[in-house]
């Protein structure tokens, strides 16, 4: 028989009990913040028309898309028509056109789910992950995008995770420096995919990617000299110049304003040459970072045009997006009750055959009272089952056997003290409980 590779896909993961009830409940915190916010939620497919996705995330994003081909006999043609979702957005504007009649203005929504990209895994970095989505439809204040960057603060103090960098920055503010630099507007999207990939290759990296797309040694030398240095006030200076970046550092300048003293657990700050690299953005981009966390752990940013190419008309919007994987992969998020809740209170030994129907009625009482209870399944020895509730980690352990029948009772063993007592039968879920809310 071929030997099997159990191992699952490269760049996807098998989460253990554990670790599905610590996004379980970071997950929760989070949707609890988005809905005090106002955010409700919506879904989606995992799966959108190939034209929906294509031409709206730039070079890179096109590369990492995951692609269905044809079914049936159009399969051989090699033709695709679908596409996973590469992120939340683009599906969003795509449900915002359809159901436009029937939703608010402006439309607050959340979302949470798995997104796939054909990305190269490496630490923090999957080709299936979660992302918690938050955006705002149909207002074109700064507000809004004040209000997204809240919300995704506020659920990093929520989930413990103090000590968060904001970098924002605009997409005008980027255009003003072009200008300054005298790119011309057809090499300025190669520009910002460059500059794109600074964290990732360094100032020397994006100059050499910068000269492979054909810039003057002048222009990557200034850029590669503001890159290098950490005087704002130049950069300011040079960004000024233009009308649009004029525009830009009055956004950068206004959500700072209005955000800045409500970050008690973290702070923001200008990045003048952060780029996001999806093509749909039109003004302020951020990028949140913790220490410890590989990479940005949410990001966003306001895309202006982005409905207008599925309804016509510009409508103005604005959105980020919380990376859980990354902060759970590389950080432990504090939550003390987490592994309480893969353990059972309660563990109801089986005497024998004839008890079984007496031990799942006496579960299903336990259960409906919201106790977490385990039945033992098979037949064996009740030391026995004794270690197996103990090795579970219950807090109790129950005995119903034929002197217990015969009296109407129910044994209640503690396993941490070995202290037992009988209780009523009729009683049994009415005393469990005000014992496990005792401890």
């Amino acid at each position: 028989m071929k030997e099997i590779n159990v191992q699952p896909p490269s760049g996807t993961r098998d989460f253990l009990s554990k670790d599905v009830k610590k996004r379980e409940w970071a997950l929760n915190m989070i949707k609890q913040v988005f809905e005090v916010f106002g955010f409700a939620p919506i879904d989606t497919p995992a799966f959108e028309r190939i034209e929906t996705l294509t031409g709206k995330y730039g070079e890179e994003g096109e590369k990492l898309m995951f692609k269905i081909l044809k079914r049936g006999n159009q399969a051989a043609s090699g033709e695709t028509d679908l596409a996973l979702r590469y992120d939340f957005t683009v599906p969003l504007v795509r449900f915002f056109a359809k159901y436009q009649n029937q939703l608010p203005r402006p439309f607050r929504r959340y979302q949470i789910g798995p997104v796939w990209r054909a990305d190269r895994p490496g630490k923090g970095r999957f080709r299936e992950f979660y992302q918690c989505d938050i955006d705002v439809i149909g207002s074109s204040s700064l507000v809004a995008d004040a209000e997204v960057i809240l919300a995704l603060t506020r659920s990093l103090s929520c989930l413990g995770l103090p000590g968060y960098i904001v970098r924002l920055n605009s997409r005008r503010v980027l255009t003003g420096l072009l200008e300054a630099y005298g790119i011309p507007e057809t090499s300025r999207q190669d520009t910002l995919t460059a500059l794109d990939k600074l964290d990732k290759i360094g100032v020397s990296g994006v100059a050499e990617e910068l000269k492979s797309r054909g810039l003057p040694k002048l222009v990557i030398s200034q850029i590669s000299d503001d890159l290098s240095q950490k005087d704002m006030g130049r950069i300011r200076d040079r960004a000024v110049i233009s009308r649009i970046g004029q525009e830009g550092l009055q956004e950068v300048d206004e959500i700072i304003s209005l955000v800045s003293l409500l970050m008690a657990d973290g702070r923001i700050e200008f990045s003048p040459f952060m780029a996001r690299g999806l093509d749909y953005y039109t003004g302020p981009i951020f990028e949140i970072y913790l220490k410890g966390a590989t990479g940005a752990i949410a990001s966003g940013g306001r895309y202006d045009d982005l409905v207008g190419k599925f309804v016509g008309g510009q409508v103005p919007a604005c959105g980020g997006s919380l990376g859980i994987d990354r902060i759970l992969s590389t950080l432990e998020v504090k939550n003390p009750n987490r592994e309480d809740g893969l353990k059972p209170q309660v563990f109801v030994t089986v005497w024998d055959r004839s008890m079984r129907p007496e031990a799942l009625q006496i579960a299903e009482e336990l259960r409906n009272e919201r106790i977490i209870t385990e039945v033992f399944l098979e037949e064996g020895k009740i030391s026995n089952q004794i270690r197996l509730a103990s090795n579970r980690g219950a807090k109790y352990c129950l005995f119903y056997g034929p002197d217990e029948q015969t009296k109407k009772e129910v044994t209640i063993k503690n396993l941490s003290t070995g202290e037992q007592r009988s209780v009523s039968r009729e009683k049994i879920a009415e005393t469990l409980q005000k014992l496990v809310q005792e401890r």
